[in-house]
């Protein structure tokens, strides 16, 4: 069962099926594309997953919705934010490390589908 599988298996597992999407489609397309893609490929590993889960904000004792979206939640445990830009910037670890603490959530895992080689595009944040 993912859920009770060791937090350092699951991401393997994951980055190992992010490697099988780059590897067939390469650089160059838009983050929708991976992420379908990723999706499919978590699907054929049989690893559960929840896609553009929706992140409502409490303030005050109030749950308020401000559009934001997780682009995937693997085995409820860890959140992927996937990107297809020229480079990696702070505000994208910013913005990881925020969905991580609103969550509660231990381990996200940043990409970027828009290099050569995707061991140069991932980053595991920790919360």
């Amino acid at each position: 069962m993912w859920s009770s599988k060791d937090i350092n298996d699951l991401t393997g597992e994951v980055i190992g099926a992010a490697i099988e999407v780059q590897k067939a489609l390469g650089p160059g397309l838009l983050e929708s594309a991976y992420e379908e893609c990723l999706c499919r490929e978590l699907d054929l590993r049989k690893i559960p997953y929840e896609r553009q889960k929706e992140l409502p904000i409490e303030y005050k004792g109030v749950k308020l919705d401000c559009g934001y979206r997780l682009d995937i939640v693997v085995a409820n445990q860890l959140i992927l934010e996937l990107k297809a830009c020229e480079n990696l910037q702070p505000i994208h670890e910013a913005q990881l490390l925020t969905y991580l603490r609103l969550t509660s959530s231990k381990v996200g895992l940043l990409i970027n589908f828009n290099v050569p080689v995707l061991k140069e595009g991932i980053k595991r944040l920790i919360n």
